[in-house]
This record gives structure tokens, C-alpha cells and sequence, in this order.
């Protein structure tokens, strides 16, 4: 019985965009050598996610392979190990060292090597830079991997040293004369403008995000429970051919939403209550980001429509108002000005909400964090005006300490030649469009 021809290795990005990234990544090292090592197996039967420093430079999928990049000959050597013919016929074949010839090809690097060559490889290297920053894996960010290190460190009975530690540790030992420099800030400078190729895929990731809370949306009604929306959304991500969630499910109701990265998931909808969600899938190790809050009974309360109205009005004008070359503390200050006048004739029903949307309109919170393969991607932006191909997460929040109200909405949104593209915008803001959709379809299929 004929099938189609297995694919284990990336096909989303040619090999010239690999080949692009490593070259400016010689410009930064000039005649240093750079080094990365890629994830190990878990040991799980779980699906590979590649870290991804090291994707970013290779698209290699295969774990406990190192990356060498030499900046005076400016070529790349992808070390992989020896083919395993028992694994091989358990899960099928991967790349590997035993047939470079065919590694190369497919990846674009210069050379491929076993393992234990690159020893012998790194002798008399006189200055090495490797990353030293956690490396990202599957649903993780460099923020929660820097509290998994916190959390370790003040475990007595754990306190293990990192992995980017030991490997530099490991690269000491053979490389006694050299000096140590760390790559990562090279490279979170690089991956935080994004490629055509790379706003393209996250594009796709977008308009899946959007999908899914739409479908969360049609579905719900008094009696489900949160995790069953996220369920909804796994349904839509897996069927459309991505490789699970970029980070797990932000599904709150009612109280759970003061908690802003609630995850239990666990509590019942109530008429009455509002949802907030947030979640998106994994497309090819790029991910999304997006924030929509709606009644679970499909018709916003007054005191709902009071505040997630106005944080809505104020995300469209930030939408309006980004543009290229301008730095973020300006355009916090423009769109501030141009909501004023809403703001001061806005039917506030207690002098709490009025002072909390002043706060947020005098802040640059709507400014939140990059996007891109992790869901807090790398990279600052603020400091400088922003660049075309710039994705980040506009995400204005509310807070009203005293009752513990929470109210925001998110986008992911790039920054393009002239303005701004929203690539979550298929999920709807207005709240009367929101309301037509909830509860807008039958859920036997999916209960």
C-alpha cells in the first residue's frame, strides 16, 4: 500500500532564510566562534519542540544536535548524531549524521558532522559566544523559565545549576584558553523584527487564534466548564494542522478573572459572569496572542458594558494611532489625548472606574510584550522608535483593586511600512458583534 513520502524536516522556510539569520550573526561575532547546543529528548511520548534559539538558526527538529558557527570562514557546521535504524523503524527516520550528504541539502548548512567531533572542532577557538539566557521549549518563556530558575535556587534540596551553565561549564573544560561570550542578546535583538516569511506564518497563527475564540464564543452557555472552551480551541488548532497551544489556556469566568494568568480551568459558567480567554496554538514554532472578554449569557450587563466597553474604544484608537518611527511613549501620549474626550463624557457609574481608565490611559500598559516563537518573545522595543516588521501584543488592562475587576482586551498586532496590521483581528471587538455570536451554535457535536 503506497502513502505519501514522510517529511522530517522543515519545509516552511527555504534554506536561504536560515542562511540569511546566520549571516547576521557572523556580522555580530566577526572572527569569533558561536556555539549552541539543542534540546535533549524527555523521554516522554510527547511530540520534539526544538528550542528556539536554535530553530530560529537552523530549522533542525532533532534533538541533542549543536550548532557551530564560525565567523572567520563564516560557514556553519550542524553536528547530529549517528542514525539509529531501531529507533528509525519505531518512529521513523530522522536527520542525522550518517548521511550528510543529504543533511546538507535540506538544511543549508555548510557541513554536517557526528557528535564527537565538535571537540576536536572547538580546540584553540580563542573567544566563543554561547546563549547563557534559558532556552525556550515548548509553551515556555524566557519569563516563566527565569522563575522555573528562581523557584530551583530557592529549593534547598534542588538548586541545580542551568543547562546553558553546564554546557558552557563543558566548553571550558575543553577550550582552556578561551573567553566566553554570551550570544543571546545577538540574537533576541535579531528575532524580535520579523522576516516576510516569519509575519506570514504568524499571520496564519492569527487568524487560528481568532477562529478558535470565535468558536469558544458560539459555543458557550451557563453550565459549562471553563476547560471545555479550551477544548473547543484545541479542537480548532490540532484539526488545522498545528502542533498543540503556544502556552496553556487562559479560560477565567467570573472571580478567576482577577487572577490575569488564571489556568486551573476548572470552575463552572455562570449566567451573568464574563469570560476572559486567551490562548493560542503553535504554527511551525511561531505563536500568536490575543485577550477577549464576553457574557456568558450572550448579553453584557451595564456595569460589563461600562468598562470592557471603554478599554475597547481605547485599544481602537491605539490600532489608529501606531505607526513606524515613533517611539512608544509618544504614542501612549497620542492616543491618551485622542480618547480624552471620551474618557470625560463616559457614563462612569462610580468615581473608582473613572480614575482606574485614567490610569490606563496615562500609562503605556497597552504596550506589552513582543510576540513570536515564544508568546513573551525576546527583545526590547521601548527604548527606540518602532521598526517595520515589529509584533507585539497591544493589551490595555484595567485594574480596580478594591472590587478585584480586571478588564482587558489583546491583539497581536506588526507594525508595517505605514501603520499597523492586526493579525487577530478576525475575532470581533465590537460588543454588539460579540453578543450576536454567543451561545450562536448548538455544542452537542463537541459534549
Amino acid at each position: 500500500m503506497r502513502g505519501s513520502a514522510i517529511t522530517y524536516y522543515q519545509t516552511v522556510f527555504p534554506t536561504e532564510e536560515f542562511n540569511a539569520r546566520r549571516n547576521k550573526v557572523y556580522d555580530e561575532i566577526d572572527t569569533s566562534v558561536a556555539v549552541l547546543q539543542g534540546a535533549s529528548a524527555t523521554g516522554a511520548f510527547d511530540l520534539f519542540r526544538q528550542t528556539n534559539e536554535f530553530h530560529y538558526l537552523s530549522g533542525v527538529e532533532v534533538p541533542h544536535a549543536y550548532l557551530r558557527l564560525d565567523g572567520r570562514s563564516r560557514s556553519t557546521t550542524l553536528y547530529l548524531p549517528q542514525r539509529d535504524l531501531k529507533q528509525e523503524r519505531s518512529e521513523g527516520p530522522q536527520l542525522n549524521s550518517s548521511d550528510p550528504e543529504f543533511a546538507v541539502r535540506v538544511t543549508g548548512v555548510d557541513h554536517v558532522k557526528p557528535l564527537a567531533e565538535l571537540g576536536s572542532d572547538l580546540l584553540n577557538t580563542t573567544c566563543i559566544f554561547t546563549p547563557l539566557a534559558p532556552a525556550e521549549g515548548r509553551e515556555a518563556c524566557r519569563d516563566t523559565l527565569l522563575h522555573a530558575m528562581h523557584l530551583r535556587g530557592a529549593d534547598p534540596w534542588d538548586r541545580r545549576p542551568s543547562t546553558e551553565q553546564l554546557f558552557r561549564e563543558k566548553l571550558a573544560a575543553i577550550c582552556t584558553n578561551a573567553t566566553f561570550r554570551d550570544l543571546s542578546p545577538i540574537l533576541d535583538q535579531l528575532r524580535l523584527i520579523k522576516s516576510p516569511r516569519e509575519i506570514a506564518l504568524m499571520r496564519t497563527a492569527g487568524e487560528l487564534t481568532a477562529d478558535a475564540v470565535i468558536d469558544a464564543m458560539k459555543l458557550t452557555r451557563p453550565g459549562l466548564i471553563e476547560f471545555e472552551l479550551a477544548a473547543i480551541a484545541d479542537y480548532r488548532f490540532l484539526r488545522s494542522g498545528a502542533r498543540g497551544p503556544g502556552y496553556r489556556p487562559i479560560v477565567a469566568s467570573g472571580a478567576n478573572i482577577w487572577n490575569a494568568h488564571y489556568y486551573r480551568n476548572q470552575s463552572t459558567l455562570r449566567d451573568g459572569d464574563l469570560i476572559l480567554m486567551d490562548y493560542a496554538p503553535d504554527c511551525d514554532c511561531y505563536t500568536s496572542d490575543i485577550g477577549r472578554m464576553w457574557p456568558v449569557n450572550s448579553r453584557y450587563s451595564p456595569l460589563q458594558r461600562e468598562l470592557y466597553g471603554f478599554v475597547v474604544e481605547y485599544h481602537k484608537i491605539l490600532l489608529e494611532t501606531i505607526r513606524p518611527q515613533v517611539l512608544v511613549s509618544q504614542l501612549a501620549r497620542e492616543a491618551a489625548e485622542a480618547i480624552r474626550p471620551k474618557w470625560s463624557s463616559w457614563p462612569w457609574s462610580k468615581t473608582a472606574y473613572r480614575e482606574a481608565a485614567k490610569a490606563m490611559i496615562e500609562s503605556e500598559v497597552a504596550f506589552t510584550h513582543p510576540v513570536g516563537m515564544a508568546v513573551h518573545d525576546v527583545g526590547s522595543y521601548r527604548a527606540e522608535p518602532l521598526k517595520q516588521g515589529l509584533v507585539f501584543a497591544l493589551d490595555p488592562q484595567l485594574w480596580v483593586a478594591d472590587e478585584q475587576i480586571y478588564i482587558r482586551v489583546e491583539d497581536t498586532v506588526v507594525v508595517t511600512e505605514s501603520g499597523l496590521e492586526s493579525l487577530t483581528r478576525r475575532a470581533p471587538l465590537e460588543l454588539d458583534a460579540v453578543e450576536l455570536l454567543v451561545g450562536a451554535q448548538s455544542n452537542a457535536a463537541y459534549l
